[in-house]
């Protein structure tokens, strides 16, 4: 499912939105039941030792039973301390209290049968409450295995003698059950009413706003669709001068400048066909002269056919013969141009061996090079390097770049090709020679329209421009590098295997 930017960001804050909603619910409740158990505990912290004074003065002479610590009188009695706990629970239905030894053991109360979970309470807690710590304090529920509550507690004493503990669980059972009910039947859904509420008004404040933010984008996107659709006619719009700081304005700001480049981009377009015009202008001239000499030299052993000799009729059959090579040679390199600009030519990759290539393309030229009195070096590592291309393109690129630098570099000169391995893993190949080199403002044309160099055309300069289609199909290019005391120098990259 494809979601829009407004879309997903509506439905990243909802989610967080709800999360934010749910922790808040839970916080608010937690905090409410904290805040009451601090002003319950805080409102009854007296009520312990209101018991144990009474417990005092009802029954100040009596002595301690020795077996449990609790006063031994008919009145404090382990019936008598039932029905005093039971009639003071009864009177508040809100508290539980027990009667514990100086140990903290449970040795008198008025729980109903199997509710004591506990048999001894930690007395840890009741000495923090007894020296007034801060609120709330909670204490060991005699009637839960782990529960804790808040307590009332205070020191029973048998005249000066401190016998055991009074200790008032404040919050009982039945509270539990009545705050329960009450939570589940209206201060929940009171918080969850809340907790709705607050969602929706948020959601909806943040959908508007994401709406204000990305009307910006929405804009934008409109706009750059109608530049794509329309991109002959360049309804581009001008850079943003608003200036604007926040992220949308400097976008916008952005794509303005985007759109300026791509007009210079298109105008460089334009210039790319008016040359191209140009090179078919100028192919056409080149073909003009040998065919316009060809059918000269023809015509002429046409009328001189009968006075011209043997010797004289071979001289201009060969003058005849090489302007018919040389058109041949324009036209096929016309051709094959023309064919890899309107991706007539898609590359057949395999891998082979570099060495073998270049030794294939040295065996091509070693007449050629032998007739100038010119070297042919090869710098190679080991071992032999095999490269992925179209084997047939690449032989053309290193026949065309052979070609060039044998035509253009003088005798008892040097043609050198160098392969070498980079740090990417790619194999560089740099074909140069010790000729007069390119000059330095033929550089910005060189592989874009044929070129003049000491007055002579490089046939056109199609060779070059070959090459650059051919290694722009592999993903590549070619470049003219600087070398102090070296000619024209070309380097370009392969994918090794």
């Amino acid at each position: 499912m494809n979601l829009t930017l407004s879309q997903r960001l509506s439905l990243v804050f909802s989610v967080l939105l709800l999360a934010c909603c749910g922790a808040s619910a839970w916080l608010q409740i937690r905090a409410n039941i904290m805040h009451e158990k601090e002003v319950v505990q805080g409102l009854s912290r007296g009520l312990a030792r209101s018991i144990a004074l009474d417990a005092q003065l009802m029954h100040a002479d009596s002595d301690p039973a020795p077996e449990t610590g609790a006063p031994a009188s008919e009145g404090l009695g382990p019936e008598a301390v039932r029905r005093l706990f039971g009639q003071l629970m009864v009177v508040n239905p809100n508290v539980e209290v027990y009667l514990l030894d100086l140990e903290g053991r449970i040795v008198g109360h008025a729980a109903p049968a199997g509710h004591l979970k506990r048999d001894h309470v930690n007395l840890e807690p009741i000495q923090r409450l007894l020296d007034n710590q801060p609120l709330p304090i909670q204490g060991d529920d005699p009637r839960s295995e782990t529960g804790r509550k808040v307590f009332s507690a205070a020191v029973l004493r048998m005249g000066e003698r401190k016998v055991g503990y009074i200790y008032v669980i404040l919050q009982s059972e039945e509270h539990d059950r009545l705050a329960a009910r009450a939570t589940a039947s209206s201060v929940l859904r009171t918080t969850l009413w809340s907790m709705a509420i607050v969602a929706l008004l948020g959601l909806v404040a943040g959908l508007v706003a994401f709406r204000l933010i990305t009307r910006p984008l929405h804009r934008l996107a409109d706009t750059m669709r109608q530049l794509d659709t329309k991109a002959e006619q360049l309804a581009l719009p001008p850079p943003n001068a608003g200036g604007g700081r926040d992220e949308i304005a400097i976008l916008e700001h952005a794509y303005g400048e985007m759109a300026a480049r791509i007009n210079e981009q298109w105008q460089t377009v334009r210039q790319l066909d008016h040359e191209r015009r140009e090179v078919v202008a100028n192919i056409s001239h080149d073909l003009r002269t040998p065919l316009g000499s060809l059918h000269g030299y023809l015509e002429t052993l046409s009328l001189k056919d009968e006075t011209l000799d043997a010797p004289g009729r071979q001289h201009y059959l060969g003058i005849a013969l090489a302007q018919s090579r040389k058109v041949g040679r324009l036209a096929q390199a016309l051709f094959e141009l023309a064919r890899l600009e309107h991706g007539a030519v898609a590359p057949e990759i395999e891998s082979f061996s570099l060495s073998d290539l270049i030794q294939d393309v040295f065996q091509k030229f070693e007449l050629r090079a032998e007739e100038k009195q010119l070297q042919l070096n090869a710098v190679l590592p080991h071992p032999a390097p095999m490269v992925r291309a179209d084997l047939g393109m690449i032989e053309r690129v290193l026949t065309n770049l052979f070609d060039n630098a044998i035509r253009h570099t003088p005798p008892g000169g040097t043609v050198e090709i160098e392969v070498e391995q980079d740090a990417q893993g790619h194999i560089s190949i740099t074909v140069s020679d010790t000729g007069p080199g390119i000059p330095a403002d033929m550089e910005e044309v060189l592989f874009r329209r044929p070129f003049a160099l000491r007055g002579e055309r490089r046939e056109g300069g199609l060779g070059l421009l070959i090459v650059s289609r051919i290694l722009q199909l592999h993903g590549s290019g070619i470049e003219l590098v600087r070398v102090p005391q070296r000619g024209a120098v070309f380097r370009f990259t392969l994918a090794t295997v």
